[in-house]
């Protein structure tokens, strides 16, 4: 069976400078992974190579999922389940929980008048909800909810497509710590049946059923491995450029 997503050599420049250097990583359908790096460590460009939003540069290196490196950004939805605290496109309308939800089979940030919403897809935004605890959102403006309860509506956007790994992006920046506790035990409640991807700096959100780490420093892979190999006071003092006394282990 291919590799879940697999990244190889691939190298990504803007404006001339160098952010990603033939960087290589495959992730395996099943197993929870955690990227982890200080902030400019290429971890965004990261993200947004797997969403294809961005290229390797020139060509060289390859990117493929599940074997195949062409997929529409509606099939590659059904796979990657991408999330990052904040929407990458401007909200459509005034959108409620579950048409926040819904909008992930749409491709969208919200859903308009003229956008065919069927019975299935009402029941299936609805089902997204329920998996990360937010139908009781269902109804609700996003613009009046909190940070954690809008935080679970893009999770809720993302599952609504039923993806086979979910891709999260410094999933608790902005929430206070109860509400980054509360979130922690709902991604916690997603690891049996979907694969984890979580890209953050925040040291405490590697729960203990990932078990495989990988650091990352200038852009580059510096450690890669089981949890208990990686996850060291060392090893991560040496990719955040500090003391390992420092480390919050």
């Amino acid at each position: 069976m291919p590799a879940l997503v697999e990244i190889s050599d691939a190298s990504v420049v803007r404006e001339g400078r160098t952010i990603l250097h033939e960087l290589s990583l495959t992730v395996e359908e099943g197993g929870h992974t955690a990227i982890l790096g200080p902030n400019g460590c290429g971890k965004s460009t990261l993200i947004k190579l797997l969403s294809r939003e961005i290229y390797a540069h020139a060509g060289r290196g390859s990117y493929r999922v599940l074997g195949r490196e062409r997929w529409t950004q509606a099939e590659l939805r059904t796979v990657l389940g991408i999330v990052s605290a904040e929407p990458r496109e401007p909200l459509l309308g005034d959108p409620t929980g579950l048409d926040v939800a819904i909008s992930g089979l749409l491709g969208t940030y919200g859903v308009l008048i003229q956008h065919r919403v069927t019975p299935e897809m009402v029941e299936r935004g609805r089902a997204a909800l329920a998996r990360v605890d937010a139908l009781r959102l269902a109804d609700q403006s996003i613009e009046t909810m909190s940070a954690g309860e809008t935080r679970r509506c893009w999770i809720a956007r993302a599952l609504v497509s039923e993806p086979r790994a979910l891709v999260l992006d410094e999933p608790t920046t902005g929430l206070d710590f109860v509400s980054r506790a509360r979130f922690l035990e709902t991604m916690r409640g997603l690891l049996p049946t979907t694969t984890l991807i979580l890209v953050t700096h925040h040291l405490d959100e590697v729960v203990p059923e990932i078990g495989r780490v990988v650091l990352m420093r200038g852009g580059r892979v510096v450690a890669d491995g089981p949890r208990d190999d990686v996850f060291t006071h060392e090893r991560v003092a040496e990719a955040f450029e500090t003391r390992k006394e420092d480390v919050p282990l």
